[in-house]
């Protein structure tokens, strides 16, 4: 953090800055967010931005190398979700982040989890250039590596149509237009020229996929931009037209099959990595905790342990392994409850040490935390590119928005660093 800046923001915010943020915002969009702005971004170097991004790196590549571990995921994917048509490699990546404070006093960061499914690219973009805006903070910059305005916007581009036309390219989502994430799909659409398209109206004829446009002519559809969330089909149980299994002549930016394969799943494995011990948290499958070593591996990491079967076991947290933006979390759980989780669910969750954000942003409501979210892009045929960080701002027991709504000064955010350009 960047006390100077922080202290320069606080004592220059105006209740008129943040609404022409939101006026901004909802020019760019076309509609209003419809989840919490946060009144401030954060201020960090860019090189702690940079250096999470390299972790988050390093940790993918680790997967992505590791043959016992991709056949290990890939048999947890749930019947009927196994896509056919895998890409060799994930077009997106996202990498959450949280601040810790160690028994040193050192402040550092840990994963708390890693997916291979897009993020609001768009909106990210958008939001970051109307704080700059808002609040007068030319000089500032957001974006990572090398990229520029017009060269995150290339970057997108190329990873998301790959050589499609516009015209044979869809942006998919269950009930897209009634979606918190509304806003992103807008800017999406507008800024790449494509249609956003509810999955739930494709269909197949012969080997291709098509929709009717808006005009009832049906339009082939030759490329995916994938945002319909695999947790999300099965908890509606949401029947398609079409056989999510087959290959189709089609190509997903962002295949499906890597929101399994890359995701909660992997926090067990990447915690067994000696490499990676002071990164990611202790963590172990529920079925290992109940059926194996797991209760052990977690005490000889340092995590204290209840005694008794109904006592809470606050130092870890219940997820399941495919939920989304925080769904079905369980802190503190019992022993009893965990044994109450049918023996035919227990491969979906996992057991994860839990961590205590670091507050580290003074708002006029007081110490605040922040959770860093670093977004990559891997366009087909390229390499893997760090591109923009998105920040959620919290003082609740979670970091995401739905969790802080009715406090100030929290919310969505983003991370500007100085020297840079706004592109």
């Amino acid at each position: 953090m960047i006390p100077s800046l922080r202290a320069e923001f606080n004592a220059g915010f105006e209740p008129g800055h943040y609404a022409e943020l939101y006026r901004r915002v909802e020019t760019v969009a076309g509609t209003r967010a419809e989840f919490r702005l946060a009144e401030t971004p954060v201020f960090v170097d860019r090189s702690f931005l940079e250096g999470l991004a390299e972790t988050g790196e390093r940790l993918l590549h680790a997967l992505l190398g590791d043959a016992n571990y991709l056949r290990a995921a890939r048999n947890a994917i749930p019947a009927g979700y196994c896509v056919g048509g895998e890409s060799a490699s994930p077009n997106f990546l996202t990498a959450d982040f949280a601040l810790v404070r160690e028994a040193d006093g050192s402040l550092l960061p840990r994963l708390v989890e890693i997916q291979a499914f897009p993020s609001l690219f768009g909106f990210q973009a958008a939001l970051s250039e109307a704080y700059i805006g808002a609040f007068g903070l030319k000089g500032c910059g957001y974006l990572l590596g090398s990229l520029d305005e017009a060269g995150y916007w290339d970057l997108l581009r190329r990873t998301i149509m790959g050589g499609c036309d516009p015209e044979t390219a869809v942006l998919t989502e269950i009930d897209p237009w009634h979606q918190k994430t509304k806003p992103d799909f807008a800017i999406t659409a507008a800024r790449l020229g494509i249609a956003v398209v509810d999955i739930r109206d494709v269909y197949s004829a012969g080997d291709q996929l098509v929709y009717r446009n808006p005009g009832g002519r049906t339009q082939a559809i030759r490329r995916i931009y994938n945002r319909a969330i695999a947790d999300e089909l099965v908890a509606r149980n949401i029947k398609l037209q079409f056989d999510l299994e087959r290959a189709w002549d089609v190509e997903w930016a962002g295949h499906p099959n890597w929101y399994f394969l890359v995701s909660k799943f992997a926090v067990p494995w990447l915690a067994e990595r000696p490499e990676f011990a002071g990164v990611v948290p202790a963590a172990v499958f529920l079925r290992d905790f109940l059926e194996g070593s797991g209760r052990e591996k977690l005490q000889a990491a340092g995590v204290r342990l209840a005694e008794g079967r109904n006592a809470p076991n606050e130092e870890i947290l219940l997820k399941p392994l495919f939920g989304f933006a925080g769904k079905g979390i369980e802190f503190g759980p019992t022993l009893a409850q965990l044994e109450a989780i049918e023996e035919s669910e227990r491969d979906n969750y996992l057991l994860q040490k839990r961590m205590q954000f670091e507050p580290t942003i003074e708002t006029p409501h007081g110490m605040t935390q922040a959770e860093f979210r670093i977004l990559y892009l891997w366009p087909d045929g390229g390499r893997l590119q760090p591109a923009i960080s998105l920040v959620r701002l919290g003082r609740g027991k979670m970091m995401g928005v739905d969790h802080n709504r009715d406090l100030e000064w929290v919310g969505a955010s983003a991370a500007l660093y100085p020297g840079g350009s706004a592109g």
